[in-house]
């Protein structure tokens, strides 16, 4: 299958796996690439030499293109880019920040640069600084998400009606179905991440994994938009954070409730009580835990049996 996507990344399928907090390691990225996909390592939860260790793993496991995805919020972001320019990765995914403040730096290094938005306003910010490609995530994604609540089935026509650069749909795509509409809409490719997480590859704990295939519909709720718009499973510190709300919490007294590490206590470690456990809506759509390559298999299968099934329309 070739489009934009494939082309650009010279991958085989327009199905780039999302670069997840404590989820995203290379085992898990070169995985999703060998089986043709576009895999990306989640810097995110990446101390530099952390970062540099994946990278040399992730080369070794697979001598197909993979990326990273950098989250410019991180505090040692200039040690990250410096290690990825060292280690000659082609493929930089952006995100949580300016696009400016390092499109350009990594361009003239040769490297791809995606970045990620949540808006049409963003999404013209981002083609404005000169990157190669979009994604757009609606509000149903996991993890740290949009403030204005965009839906994927509004957002991805509605930046695609302004943008002229290749446009990959991501938030609620977990089925080949779901990424054939995503391309009806306009979508070039998608990225995938919560399905990917219920893959034996997946770096985040074992109990993590099986709470995002016990999930039902209307377990996941986007809450701390005060700080950092973030979709969790309900959990007991889930229901603590609803009930400081209630108090009247000031954006100081969610910060102390939050602490540090949560995340990592809950999806890496495996705290399913006090942990943060970050995750899209669509862990309701996922019943098993399955092989990263078969994933990928799945969803282009059902992606061709869908595209064959509508032509009947």
């Amino acid at each position: 299958m070739q489009n934009k996507i494939t082309q650009l990344f010279g991958i085989e399928y327009p199905i780039i796996q999302a670069g997840m907090v404590w989820a995203s390691g290379w085992r898990l990225a070169s995985a999703v690439s060998n089986a043709g996909g576009l895999g990306l390592l989640g810097a995110g939860s990446m101390y530099p030499e952390v970062l540099e260790e994946h990278i040399i793993k992730c080369k070794k496991a697979t001598d197909r293109p993979f990326g990273v995805n950098v989250p410019m919020l991180y505090p040692d972001i200039e040690k990250l880019m410096d290690i990825i320019v060292g280690q000659e990765v082609k493929i930089v995914f952006t995100s949580a920040g300016n696009p400016k403040t390092w499109t350009k730096f990594l361009q003239e290094k040769g490297i791809t640069v995606v970045h990620v938005v949540s808006s049409v306003k963003f999404a013209l910010k981002a083609q404005e600084a000169g990157v190669d490609a979009i994604v757009a995530e609606g509000f149903e994604a996991g993890g740290h998400n949009g403030r204005d609540e965009t839906t994927t089935m509004v957002l991805i026509p509605s930046v695609k009606e302004k943008i002229q650069i290749p446009l990959i749909a991501a938030g609620g795509i977990a089925t080949g179905r779901a990424m054939l509409a995503a391309m009806v809409l306009g979508a070039d490719g998608v990225q995938v991440g919560s399905r990917f997480v219920a893959s034996p590859e997946a770096s985040s704990h074992e109990l993590f994994k099986k709470r995002v295939v016990d999930a039902q519909e209307g377990d996941t709720q986007l809450t701390l938009k005060e700080l950092a718009p973030v979709r969790l499973l309900k959990n007991k510190f889930f229901k603590d954070v609803q009930e400081a709300y209630a108090k009247g919490a000031s954006i100081e007294d969610l910060k102390i409730l939050l602490g540090r590490a949560r995340a990592k206590r809950g999806m890496f470690e495996g705290d399913m009580e006090e942990g943060e456990l970050e995750i899209g809506q669509v862990s309701g759509l996922i019943h098993n835990i399955t092989p990263a390559a078969e994933i990928v298999k799945e969803l282009m299968a059902e992606f061709n049996q869908a595209k064959a099934e509508i032509q009947h329309y």
